[in-house]
């Protein structure tokens, strides 16, 4: 039933496309694409344009279809897909004057085939590669395969095309050769059409109670530049997700100081780098989203980046990463490394997987007295619960299937406001 559901709204999707025939800016990568996605969505919705971002987290097979419709995931209710279907066949049926002129779609790549799968039914205009890393290798085997399915974004667009790459990341920089369209770098180390420099972290109580917790750089292009302040965001992806959004703001004919008042706006999707006020005044950091080895160090960077006073402690809640394969011992350890290396002073692991990070960081010199293991995240959130005291930052991180978000929950101020603040809240997850 799910592969005939997945066929019709391939169909019904691919035939709205045609008769309306919206711009398509299509996004993938290891990390930082939804980030990304939000950047270019706010950039062009504030020029007036009327566009349409990918609803929620659709952006499968499923998903992708459901944001070219317009609807919402029924789950398991045959009215609610029959609803959808209406909608679809009611799109081709009349002129609907409101469809989105531009749609901003992540695309996911899972497994091998899925970009392919995806940009078959939605053909980019734009696309946008925000990085390349040791995800999903469970399926891909090895890095390359994964390198040549996000490439798939970018090979299929055609020349007068825009693939608008992060080449801060080699693996993104080497897709270039995989394109005959027009390229558009951005990145905060090389030499760029588009950078972010001079960067700059707020965060402190007495910046929080003025100004609140943000970051500050410059959007430079040429000799010209434009000050991006980006509110209740404290990480370098925040910047790579700002600059991805500026570089499609470009194109599409906007200046830096416009783009600069949009970005302004931009805030942390839920689960993906979002700071949380805790209980005792402390800090935490909700990353809950998803994890791989790459997004794990880069978050242990920005923790590492963070302090409220000389007596603060930091605290990293890291879960087991899934989908690693062969490489995910070696993945785990790494980001042992990494909570060494960014000077945290207390590391708590939750699930099997995750012991791995602590023989990491133990051999990369953490006292094993600092060092604390979990089964289930509800032991984890009650255990640091206890310990934490004013003015700590708690970096919470972990795949999906670890539900690290229970322990978010468990020591954030506002306890009540879950299911504004927090992924995974809807009632599909509490079965």
């Amino acid at each position: 039933m799910k592969t005939l559901l997945q066929k019709i709204l391939k169909i019904l999707a691919k035939a709205i496309l045609a008769k309306y025939r919206p711009e398509i800016i299509g996004i993938t990568g290891s990390v930082g694409k939804t980030s990304a996605k939000e950047a270019i969505y706010r950039v062009l919705a504030s020029a007036k344009f009327k566009v349409r971002q990918n609803i929620n987290n659709y952006n499968n097979e499923i998903g992708l279809p459901l944001t070219i419709i317009g609807a919402a995931s029924p789950l398991n209710s045959p009215l609610g897909w029959l609803k959808v279907l209406f909608l679809a066949v009611n799109l081709l049926l009349k002129n609907d004057r409101t469809y989105p002129k531009i749609l901003v779609l992540e695309m996911a790549a899972d497994k091998p085939g899925d970009l392919n799968y995806l940009t078959d039914i939605a053909h980019c205009d734009i696309a946008v590669i925000t990085s390349i890393g040791n995800s999903h290798l469970e399926f891909f085997k090895t890095l390359d395969n994964l390198k040549i399915e996000k490439a798939t974004l970018i090979r299929k667009l055609s020349k007068s095309g825009w693939a608008v790459l992060n080449i801060d990341d080699d693996n993104v920089k080497a897709t270039i050769k995989e394109t005959e369209a027009r390229v558009f770098t951005y990145g905060i180390n090389n030499e760029v059409d588009l950078g972010g420099r001079e960067i700059r972290i707020k965060f402190s109580s007495a910046e929080k109670e003025k100004d609140g917790f943000g970051l500050t750089f410059k959007l430079i292009r040429g000799g010209s530049f434009a000050p991006v302040f980006l509110p209740d965001i404290i990480s370098h992806s925040g910047v790579y997700a700002a600059l991805a959004g500026a570089a499609v703001g470009i194109i599409k004919g906007l200046n830096l100081v416009d783009i600069s008042r949009a970005l302004k706006k931009l805030s942390s999707p839920k689960g993906r780098m979002k700071v949380l006020a805790g209980i005792k005044n402390t800090f935490i950091i909700d990353d809950t989203y998803n994890s791989s080895p790459l997004s794990s160090v880069s978050a242990l960077a920005a923790l590492g980046g963070l302090t409220v006073s000389d007596q603060t402690y930091k605290y990293a809640i890291l879960g087991d990463m899934q989908e690693l394969g062969a490489a995910s011992v070696a993945g785990h350890e790494a980001v042992g490394r990494a909570v060494v290396k960014n000077k945290v002073n207390i590391l708590i692991v939750v699930g099997e997987r995750s012991r791995d990070i602590a023989r990491g960081a133990k051999a990369a010199g953490m006292k094993p007295d600092n060092i604390f293991h979990f089964a289930a995240p509800e032991e984890a959130g009650k255990f640091v619960k206890e310990r934490i005291k004013t003015g700590d930052i708690v970096l919470v991180k972990g795949s999906q299937a670890m539900r690290l978000e229970k322990i978010v929950k468990e020591i954030m101020a506002e306890p009540l406001r879950a299911s504004e603040l927090l992924v995974r809240q809807g009632r599909e997850w509490e079965k």
